[in-house]
């Protein structure tokens, strides 16, 4: 008898993105369709496309019903675009994401849903004994990781060696419980999403899992920029979980908001402290 595996939501942030998601989201949908024997469901989050991202995805859906997106004509970030689809946690048993260009194919994907059932949130890693990189990242931004590792250790202590792998898969009553938490729109939001859950009491996993580096990284193309906005938001996560500090920094946030506008770069969500946001019944 075949057993049925929990509900699973899977979302794919995508900015301009009309060259190569097709391919992507072929591969998933069959592969999902052969060999997950639950309800899967594949979201795009558009992000401020400006090509025809949205029919290429609106064509893909015509020959797989799981798929569909969400578009969101202003550019919100990457992390914003998954903190909107974060909010169809309630759909799933178990929510996940990758990134649009493929580097993580499905079967690497599905390896993490099936260790789902020993934690609350499993993530692929780049940099633990046993992964399987087809193709690296280019020597600049490997060097880039590794320093932003160092700065994520010594601010937040989370002790994972890739928090930047886009492959996780999390149970919807933990992304339930941490969203109010989630602020950050830029490349840094795994480091809120997983600190966040740390912070909650949730337990993650890191696995070792198989990556190919893809032609056409935006991250490359702004490594200077994205970096140094990536280490702000640390910073500010750092300080929004430190509250008799962070409230008297909030005659600072006129300069935050206009340091990430120069940046070009999204800015952090508002919100209240996570303490104070598990008061009012959120975090």
């Amino acid at each position: 008898m075949r057993v049925v595996e929990p509900s699973l939501l899977l979302l794919i942030p995508a900015y301009n993105e009309e060259r190569r998601i097709e391919p992507v989201l072929r591969e998933y949908a069959r592969y999902f369709q052969e060999h997950y024997h639950g309800t899967f469901r594949l979201v795009v989050v558009l992000n401020g496309c400006r090509d025809n991202t949205l029919g290429v995805v609106q064509r893909v859906a015509t020959d797989y019903p799981s798929i569909s997106a969400l578009d969101f004509p202003d550019p919100i970030g990457k992390g914003g675009a998954l903190i909107e689809g974060l909010k169809l946690a309630p759909t799933a048993d178990l929510v996940g994401y990758v990134d649009a260009d493929g580097a993580s194919p499905p079967y690497a994907f599905h390896a993490l849903v099936k260790l789902s059932d020993r934690a609350d949130c499993v993530i692929g890693s780049r940099w633990l004994r046993g992964a399987v990189l087809h193709q690296a990242q280019p020597w600049v931004r490997r060097f880039a990781s590794r320093c932003f590792h160092v700065v994520v250790e010594l601010f937040l202590w989370m002790h994972i060696k890739d928090t930047q792998c886009p492959c996780k898969v999390m149970r919807r009553t933990a992304v339930e419980k941490i969203y109010p938490s989630l602020r950050i729109a830029d490349l840094a939001f795994d480091v809120n999403l997983l600190y966040s859950l740390k912070h909650a009491g949730f337990s993650v996993l890191e696995v070792p899992t198989e990556w190919t580096d893809k032609i056409g990284s935006k991250v490359s193309s702004s490594l200077f920029r994205s970096s140094l906005t990536m280490f702000l938001s640390v910073v500010r996560i750092r300080l929004i979980y430190w509250p008799t500090v962070y409230k008297w920094l909030r005659p600072l946030r006129p300069l935050e908001g206009w340091i990430y506008r120069k940046l070009r770069q999204p800015q952090p969500r508002p919100g209240p402290p996570p303490e104070e946001a598990k008061k009012r019944g959120g975090a």
